[in-house]
C-alpha cells in the first residue's frame, strides 16, 4: 500500500513537472524583448554626411542599441528613395526638398513626414570659362544642365532663368535645360557640349577644378542668411506612430553626428572619404572636398520656410500640377524637439505650411519664424 502511494506521488510530481516546465519556459520567453528593425535610406554624398559617417563608423547603431537592428540602403536619386519609402522598403530616408514635396503631394499627405533637417546650401551654378557668359544678359541661346528634371537643382535653375526673363525651349524660349546625371555633366563640360550647370556639391567644385569651369553663382547668395534646405529626413508616418522610441534614438544619433561633424571638420572630411570609398569605391580629392564642404552646412533644423519656398518655385516653373499644393502636416518635429530639449538645445518652432504656401512670394517674405529663414528669394 505504501509502495503504491509512493509511486502515485512520484507520478504526480513527474506530471506536475512536465506541466510546470513549459509554463516557466513560456513566461521566460515573454520577458524577452523582440528586436526591432529600422531601415534607413541615404545617398553617398556630402549633403547626407551625417548618415555616411554615422552609419559607417557605427555611431548610429551604438545609439540605437542592441534591441534595434539598423538596416541601410543607399540611393542615387530622390525618386528611387521615395518609391522605396512608399513600398515600405525603408522606414526613413535622407532626401532633397523637391522629392520630399513631390512625395507628400503624390501620396496626398499620407506617406511622408519631415522629422529633421540634414543640410543647408551646397548647390552652385558653374559655367565654362570659355562660354562667353559674364552675366544673365548672356544666357540667350545657351545650353545648361541639371542633375534630373524636377529635382531640387533643376527647379532652382529654371526659377533663376524665369526671374531673369528667360523661358526654356520647352516653354517657347531660347534657353535649353538638359537633365543629365552628375558624372555625365562633367563629360559634357569637357566636350563643350553645355555652357553651364546647376549642381550639388562636390560636383560644382569638380566642374571648376576638372572641367575648366568658373563659379557663376553660389545659391546661398539668393537666400537670406545664406541658408536653404538641401536635404532633410523624412519618415513613413505609420512607422513613426508605431515606433516613436526608435525614431527618437535615431534623431539623437543624427543630432550627435551633426554636432560632431561641425566641431571636427578636418577629421569629419577624412572619415567621410573613408566611408565614401567603402560605399562607392571612390574618393573625392581632399582639396575639392574641403572647398565643396565650405559651401554647405550640416544641420538638424529643417529650415521649414525654405522648403515651402522651394515648393512655390517648383509650382511657378510648371511642376506640382495646376493648383498650389497644401503642405499642411508635412512637418512632424515633436520628437526632434524632445531630443533637443534633452540635450539642452533650442527647440524648432513650427511653421504654418499651408498659410505660407498659399501666399505669393512678396507676402510670404513677411512671415518670420525664430528657427527658420524668412523667404524673399
Amino acid at each position: 500500500m505504501n509502495q503504491r502511494l509512493f509511486l502515485s506521488i512520484v507520478s504526480l510530481l513527474i506530471i506536475t513537472g512536465i506541466v510546470v516546465h513549459p509554463l516557466i519556459s513560456n513566461h521566460g520567453y515573454a520577458q524577452v524583448t523582440q528586436k526591432k528593425v529600422f531601415r534607413l535610406g541615404y545617398f553617398p554624398n556630402i549633403t547626407h554626411g551625417q548618415a555616411v559617417i554615422g552609419v559607417g563608423n557605427g555611431d548610429y547603431q551604438k545609439v540605437l542599441g542592441d534591441n534595434i537592428e539598423l538596416k541601410t540602403f543607399t540611393f542615387n536619386a530622390g525618386p528611387s528613395a521615395i518609391e522605396a519609402l512608399f513600398a515600405k522598403q525603408v522606414d526613413a530616408t535622407y532626401i532633397g526638398p523637391n522629392p520630399t514635396v513631390n512625395g507628400y503631394v503624390v501620396s496626398q499627405g499620407k506617406d511622408v513626414r519631415v522629422i529633421a533637417g540634414a543640410s543647408s546650401g551646397g548647390a552652385v551654378f558653374v559655367v565654362r570659362n570659355d562660354s562667353g557668359i559674364q552675366s544673365p544678359k548672356d544666357f540667350a541661346g545657351k545650353k545648361f544642365a541639371s542633375p534630373q528634371i524636377g529635382n531640387t537643382q533643376d527647379v532652382a535653375l529654371r526659377k533663376y532663368l524665369l526671374d531673369n526673363g528667360y523661358k526654356t525651349k520647352d516653354k517657347g524660349g531660347n534657353v535649353e535645360v538638359l537633365p543629365v546625371k552628375n558624372p555625365d555633366i562633367l563629360t559634357l563640360f569637357l566636350k563643350k557640349e553645355i555652357d553651364g550647370a546647376w549642381v550639388p556639391e562636390p560636383w560644382g567644385e569638380k566642374l571648376i577644378k576638372e572641367g575648366n569651369g568658373k563659379l557663376f553663382l553660389d545659391e546661398r547668395t539668393l537666400w537670406p542668411d545664406g541658408k536653404f534646405v538641401t536635404a532633410n529626413i523624412i519618415v513613413n508616418p505609420e512607422y513613426l506612430r508605431s515606433n516613436p522610441d526608435v525614431i527618437k534614438k535615431f534623431l539623437e544619433a543624427h543630432v550627435n553626428e551633426t554636432q560632431w561633424i561641425n566641431n571636427h571638420k578636418e577629421d569629419a572630411l577624412k572619415t567621410f572619404n573613408i566611408e565614401l570609398k567603402r560605399l562607392t569605391g571612390q574618393t573625392i580629392p581632399d582639396d575639392q572636398l574641403k572647398e565643396a564642404f565650405s559651401r554647405l552646412e550640416l544641420t538638424y533644423d529643417p529650415l521649414q520656410q525654405t522648403l515651402i519656398k522651394s515648393a512655390n518655385d517648383a509650382f511657378d516653373v510648371g511642376f506640382l500640377g495646376k493648383t498650389r499644393p497644401d503642405l499642411t502636416g508635412i512637418f512632424e518635429l515633436n520628437i526632434l524637439n524632445q531630443v533637443l530639449k534633452d540635450k539642452g538645445l533650442e527647440s524648432i518652432t513650427s511653421t504654418s505650411a499651408n498659410q505660407t504656401l498659399s501666399t505669393n512670394n512678396a507676402s510670404s517674405s513677411n512671415v518670420t519664424e525664430k528657427s527658420s529663414t524668412t523667404i524673399k528669394k
